[in-house]
């Protein structure tokens, strides 16, 4: 029931004529597309929007265009996704492919313990929901039906051969830019109130006494600082310069490696740096980057395969689509 509250909601939401309840329980019932035999009803199409709906509504309220547009892009992926859905299921279907109830028995068993637990929370949930046990053991078949054609169709394996990376790589050069950076630890003690910032300012002259005595930072570091990385000895790692505030970044930047900086204040803190290492601005080498890479080459070409794979299966199925 309350799944079915929130597709009305969002059924009104979007404006669908100027619905009243009625009108909107009309809508989801009724037949937004069919699929060879297979009936897609608006209200399949619509529960994906409503999911959205009101969150889209709180940060997009006060922009009608824009929260329309967001919806209408949900309910647009939401339409292809079970055209797609019941393609997959046709075409498993056609090859004369079967699965034995018993291999489906497996499939819930495991559905129910990753995804509830145990029978009872399943069985809540699904009362919740509005679907009964049977219905959401179709569901749990058919995703498993479609997961696997789609592998057995689209996720072949793929070899990204070294010459497409290093193409690739030429082609987006400017992604891999990185900005000037400096190798990073910092001590930082808190104000506090008045008192606790006279305190802390003297504790501050204090160790970088120490350090300039020969102390290491990163065990001042771990035994003064109350910064976030006290327990890695007060290290930041390879840093820029966009991620200090200014006060900081002014000062860290125009240090050179090995050099201690001076207690720098800010409104809430007082800070002591030391650079370890600087590199200028830079590109990434085609090595530090080559996985990445290769893992954007093989989406793109699993897209192209099931883009051609569905294109293939529309070519061939009776496809009928409805506009209320």
């Amino acid at each position: 029931m309350r799944k079915m509250q929130r597709v009305i909601f969002a059924v009104w939401l979007c404006g669908a004529g100027s619905p009243s309840l009625l009108r909107a329980a009309e809508l989801i019932n009724g037949v937004k597309a069919v699929v060879h035999t297979s009936v897609i009803t608006y209200g399949e199409v619509e529960s994906d929007v409503a999911l959205v709906a009101e969150d889209y509504y709180r940060q997009y309220g006060r922009q009608p265009a824009v929260f329309q547009q967001k919806l209408e892009a949900v309910r647009k992926e939401s339409f292809e996704r079970a055209i797609k859905h019941q393609l997959i299921l046709r075409d498993f279907e056609k090859a004369g492919y079967s699965l034995p109830e018993s291999v489906i028995d497996e499939i819930v068993d495991d559905e129910v313990k990753r995804g509830f637990g145990d029978r009872a929370t399943l069985t809540k949930t699904l009362q919740a929901r509005g679907l009964t046990f049977e219905k959401w053991r179709q569901q749990v078949k058919e995703r498993f039906l479609v997961g696997q054609l789609r592998r057995k169709n689209v996720n072949q394996e793929t070899i990204i051969s070294p010459h497409k990376i290093e193409a690739y790589y030429n082609a987006h050069r400017d992604s891999y830019k990185v900005a000037e950076q400096v190798k990073l630890r910092m001590i930082m003690l808190n104000k506090g109130d008045e008192a606790e910032a006279e305190a802390a300012h003297e504790l501050a002259r204090e160790v970088l006494t120490k350090l300039k005595a020969g102390a290491a930072f990163s065990e001042m570091a771990s035994i003064y600082s109350q910064g976030a990385q006290r327990t890695q000895g007060g290290d930041w790692g390879w840093t820029e310069k966009s991620v200090l505030r200014s006060e900081l970044a002014d000062i860290a930047f125009k240090l050179n490696p090995g050099d201690l900086s001076d207690i720098i204040e800010t409104p809430q803190a007082y800070f002591i740096m030391l650079v370890e290492n600087k590199r200028p601005d830079h590109i990434k080498l085609i090595s530090e980057v080559r996985d990445e890479i290769e893992g954007t080459l093989l989406q793109q070409e699993s897209t192209r395969l099931e883009a051609s794979y569905i294109d293939k299966l529309k070519k061939k199925t009776f496809i009928r689509k409805f506009d209320y």
